[in-house]
């Protein structure tokens, strides 16, 4: 076949990516992110009906999975995919 297997890097850094994809939350957090290029915290309660401190549990795992970046704005995160998995995120989310 002419594939390698791949390393204990990247099985490790996958298995944190699947893992953090297998809660429903995190991937409708992540769609919304995808979806708006970039959004505030205060604008992914309503769409997920999840309290603040819920948010962000989730968004952290988003962030240690390498998903998606965050700039504090204010009291606020404003998030966005990480440049580097916008094309894995866009290939994940389509429908």
């Amino acid at each position: 076949m002419g594939h390698s297997a791949m390393s204990e890097a990247d099985a490790q850094q996958r298995a944190l990516v699947f893992s953090a994809l297998g809660d429903p939350v995190r991937l409708r957090l992540l769609s919304l992110i995808a979806s708006a290029g970039e959004i505030c915290s205060c604008d992914l309660q309503g769409p997920v009906g999840k309290s603040q401190p819920t948010i962000s549990h989730h968004t952290r795992v988003l962030v240690e999975a390498g998903l998606i970046v965050g700039e504090r704005r204010g009291r606020w995160m404003w998030w966005r995919v990480a440049p580097s998995q916008i094309n894995n995120v866009q290939r994940l989310l389509l429908p």
